[in-house]
Parts: structure tokens; C-alpha cells; sequence
């Protein structure tokens, strides 16, 4: 009952759902998260956490960096609901501009990005290459 409870959770908030369809198929950082939503980190951090914590995203820290990516072993059931989800909302009109919008993040520098959103760099330098594009 605890994990059905943190699973409907953390997809009753509009965000944690952008979230996840926008982690379908890839990894991002946070900062890539942040720009894709528009919200404070604070905010950002909290639904990272209910996602976390409902085993619908995995994080891993490399250096300055924070990478979340759906989960590879989601608890019982999860698989058909995230499928479940992105298949509902394939057609909505706010996911299609998130789409759009994750396309341009993703040809961004995520040092950048991080720089303008914190006014400096909270990101390891790294190759552009190496990230998610």
C-alpha cells in the first residue's frame, strides 16, 4: 500500500508527470530540468524527491552534477502506468511544446544553462559531448 500510495503521489502534480515524459528514453541533469519546467531549484529538488521516492526516477551524481533518468527497475506495476501516462499525453498540447522545448535545451550547454540560472557555475566542466543530447 506505501508504494501504490507514493506512486499516485508523485503523478497527481502536472510537473512530476512532465518530468517523467521528458526522461523517457534519455538522462538529464537537473539544470536541464529546471530550464524545461521553469521553476526554482528548490521546487524542482522537492518533486525530484517524490519521484525518487516513489521509485519512478533514479539519480546519480557525477562531480557537480546531478543526472535523473526513469527508473530501470520500477516497482510492480510502474512500467505500465509511466507507458500508461506517455501514451495519454502523447497528444497534449503542453507536453508538444515540452518537446519542443527539451530539443532546444538539449542543444544547449548545461554549464550555461546552470551559470544563468545560478548566476554562477554549479556544474562540472565537461566535454559537451558527454551529455545528453
Amino acid at each position: 500500500m506505501h508504494d501504490f500510495m507514493n506512486i499516485t503521489k508523485a503523478l497527481s502534480d502536472q510537473n512530476r508527470v512532465r518530468v517523467l515524459l521528458a526522461l523517457k528514453g534519455r538522462e538529464l541533469c537537473v539544470c536541464q530540468i529546471i530550464e524545461l519546467l521553469g521553476l526554482a531549484p528548490s521546487t524542482v529538488s522537492k518533486h525530484m524527491y517524490i519521484l525518487r521516492n516513489a521509485k519512478l526516477v533514479e539519480s546519480r551524481k557525477e562531480g557537480l552534477w546531478m543526472h535523473y533518468r526513469l527508473s530501470d527497475k520500477p516497482a510492480l506495476g510502474i512500467r505500465k502506468a509511466i507507458e500508461w501516462v506517455c501514451t495519454t499525453l502523447e497528444t497534449d498540447e503542453k507536453i508538444k511544446q515540452d518537446t519542443a522545448l527539451l530539443k532546444k535545451i538539449l542543444n544547449m550547454d548545461p554549464e550555461e544553462i546552470c551559470r544563468r540560472q545560478s548566476g554562477r557555475s554549479c556544474c562540472k566542466t565537461k566535454k559537451r559531448g558527454n551529455h545528453e543530447k
